[in-house]
């Protein structure tokens, strides 16, 4: 018998929430696990896509810490769909033009919405997101502090 996993999901009464948290961590999910949880999904729901998986680009702008001004920064490749599962409305975007990985996201996305019954398996591959990008992160930032400048401070 599979061991019982215990997620830990954002704290609070808001639903929403925690939709915004899956659909942050499916959208950065690794394509293959997403794929694999989606089909299993498809197996007990009925399901129907709303709108083709499209490809464009997204506007990435910063402000400009001196100033204050906004710019785009760059445009980057993602995709988006949208799909009717259980009944529910389930809607992902990905960076990139994997369409397949999308449609899956977006099916997980109505799945846990709906609370069907992988809705356990997506949040255990959200977690599982979650701590794969915050190693990295963390990584990464341990990587950066080496080349660390500290400034002196000027005194008015």
């Amino acid at each position: 018998m599979a061991e019982q996993t215990t997620v830990s999901l954002p704290k609070g009464p808001d639903p929403s929430r925690v939709r915004e948290w899956r659909s942050e961590l499916l959208a950065s999910a690794n394509a293959h696990a997403i794929i694999t949880v989606a089909q299993r999904c498809l197996e007990s729901g009925d399901t129907r896509l709303v709108s083709e998986p499209t490809v464009g680009m997204v506007p990435v702008s910063v402000r400009e810490p001196v100033v204050g001004e906004r710019f785009i920064l760059v445009d980057v490749l993602a995709t988006r769909s949208e799909v009717d599962h259980r009944g529910q409305r389930g809607w992902a975007m990905r960076l990139g033009d994997d369409k397949e990985a999308t449609v899956a996201a977006a099916i997980c996305d109505a799945e846990a919405a709906a609370n069907g019954p992988m809705t356990g398996e997506i949040d255990e591959l959200c977690a599982q997101t979650d701590r794969l990008l915050a190693e990295s992160s963390a990584a990464e930032w341990a990587e950066l502090l080496p080349t660390e400048v500290h400034f002196e401070e000027l005194v008015k």
